[in-house]
């Protein structure tokens, strides 16, 4: 396989995908043009950029394309082409792109190894998740970050062990990852870095662990999370509780609405708290 530099994104995959996201937005893809594969195989790179920002407007229509465009960057593409190309992929939601994709992310080019994970969030599959997984300890924050939020996005439960070891590497993004991801253990084992991490990177996992439905999350463990929090006792608890109280769904549990009130009027005095707060 070539290898490649990226030195920067054509303005017109930016229309490409803006096209992109208005067609999924309207409910329906556009169908792929009948000569699009073969402008694909092009040796004219106008013809190629064409036909890949048809792929792109198609969306998952565009799946028929997705050999072709593996063939070119196996092949070696321009370095405009080979980032057009593997955003395109990401378009077609095809897991058949997950492999080079894979490989793409571990490219020598920072850029072209977070389009590539950005992509592979959107493609998924096992291979996706081994290679996201891997990707949590690439030299690039940006990239390691991308992986967690896909590893999350994607529910790979599997990768919590992977994402507690990326958090406790400076991986703040794995924190929110794990809270949509955790068993009962594992919500509490994030709870229990209260106070030795930034809280912060913390409640942004405890966050979505207070919301998760019952089914997945025993309420139990919320309100063992919230009394953490509490514990605290400062305004950085009395801002995070009121923001779970403010957005609790109305049918959500009784017992846990109750142990978040009961908390949040309990650190309303933390100096810095909200004035409201106190007059409770």
């Amino acid at each position: 396989m070539a290898s490649v530099v990226f030195f920067g994104a054509a303005a017109s995959a930016d229309t490409a995908h803006a096209a992109s996201e208005r067609s999924a937005s309207a409910g329906a893809f556009v169908p792929l043009p009948p000569d699009a594969v073969k402008r694909l195989k092009s040796s004219d790179a106008v013809q190629v950029k064409s036909a890949l920002d048809d792929v792109r407007v198609s969306g998952k229509a565009g799946v028929a394309a997705v050999p072709a465009i593996v063939e070119r960057l196996r092949a070696g593409l321009t370095p405009a082409l080979t980032l057009a190309a593997i955003e395109t992929l990401g378009d077609t939601e095809s897991e058949t792109a997950t492999d080079i994709l894979a490989w793409y992310s571990h490219h020598r080019n920072v850029e072209i190894r977070r389009t590539a994970i950005q992509s592979l969030a959107r493609t998924k599959g096992t291979q996706a998740v081994t290679a996201l997984r891997n990707a949590l300890s690439d030299p690039d924050p940006a990239v390691r970050g991308l992986s967690a939020t896909a590893l999350g996005d994607m529910r790979a439960k599997d990768a919590v062990p992977a994402l507690f070891a990326a958090l406790e590497h400076n991986v703040p993004e794995a924190a929110a990852a794990i809270g949509e991801l955790c068993s009962d253990t594992d919500c509490e084992r994030l709870a229990a870095k209260i106070g030795h991490m930034p809280f912060d990177v913390v409640t942004s996992g405890l966050d979505e662990v207070l919301l998760r439905p019952p089914v997945d999350v025993k309420d139990e463990i919320k309100v063992k999370i919230v009394g953490r929090v509490r514990e605290m006792g400062t305004a950085e608890a009395n801002r995070f509780l009121k923001g779970v109280q403010t957005r609790w769904p109305t049918r959500a549990s009784a017992r846990v609405k109750q142990a978040i009130d009961q908390a949040v009027i309990a650190t309303a005095s933390s100096p810095g708290a909200d004035e409201a707060t106190r007059a409770q």
